[in-house]
């Protein structure tokens, strides 16, 4: 499963970018410029999104296999990477770390915890928003905005949504696998701590960083994160929710470069 990429910087480690469900690589642009002059980057399409393939099914842990192979095809062990995942990035980026190990120099997960989330209600509101658009209606993108307002008050979340929608020839199509993605929510929210048993906890460096806002991320999730990543270091960003990232950016980039060490 070849996986689409963006590379930014020429010289220095490299840092991988992981994004959250319905996103893709292209939202780290931002942050990954910035970093680029210190770094070699890399902004990845996870399968199902943007410009990666697009399975039948929703697994962790195939996804988790196609950016090893990602990785491995461009240094490997040889030239391990600061793995960054947010969300369900985030989810990819920590099974990554405990299946290959080898991998990633370092880790840092936004905003999620390696448990089984079984609130999935307000994704299904978003994907019920996506697919009641009537695609073959639309003429403008403000069209399929006004559409979606009602089901999706939120202008930002909205429009990061609509950052999958694309010019399809005369219409419009969602760069996406809506519909597996909508159909495999529950596994999305997963965990698949049974198959893990074969593996040992991460023994590298990581940092954890939390919305206060958020509830991705609390006090009794810290027991799982600590058996996985016994070498952990949480980080509360004050006034964040869940996109933490987007949400107070100048805080994510000083934080990830002292990690990064620049």
């Amino acid at each position: 499963m070849t996986l689409h990429t963006l590379e930014l910087g020429e010289s220095g480690s490299r840092v991988v970018f992981l994004h959250g469900l319905f996103g893709q690589g292209r939202n780290w642009n931002t942050l990954g410029k910035q970093l680029a002059d210190k770094h070699r980057v890399t902004l990845v399409d996870l399968p199902h999104h943007g410009r990666s393939p697009q399975p039948d099914t929703f697994d962790y842990l195939e996804v988790t296999a196609a950016v090893a192979e990602l990785l491995s095809a461009d240094g490997g062990a040889d030239d391990p990477a600061t793995v960054v995942g947010h969300s369900m990035g985030g989810k990819v980026a920590m099974l990554l770390a405990i299946t290959r190990p080898e991998l990633v120099a370092k880790l840092v997960v936004a905003d999620m915890s390696p448990v089984v989330y079984e609130r999935v209600g307000g994704f299904r509101t978003y994907v019920d928003a996506m697919q009641g658009l009537d695609l073959d209606r639309i003429t403008r993108r403000e069209e399929a905005d006004a559409g979606m307002r009602e089901a999706v008050p939120d202008p930002i979340i909205r429009g990061f949504l609509l950052q999958n929608l694309r010019r399809d020839g005369d219409g419009w199509r969602w760069a996406m696998n809506l519909d597996v993605l909508g159909r495999d929510l529950d596994r999305i929210g997963d965990w698949p701590a049974e198959e893990l048993k074969a593996y040992e906890p991460y023994e590298g460096p990581v940092l954890w960083l939390a919305g206060e806002l958020s509830n991705y991320v609390t006090d009794e999730y810290a027991p799982a994160m600590k058996e996985w990543f016994p070498r952990y270091r949480k980080v509360t960003i004050k006034g964040a929710g869940h996109w933490v990232h987007s949400e107070k950016p100048d805080i994510f980039l000083a934080t990830l470069r002292q990690f990064l060490g620049d």
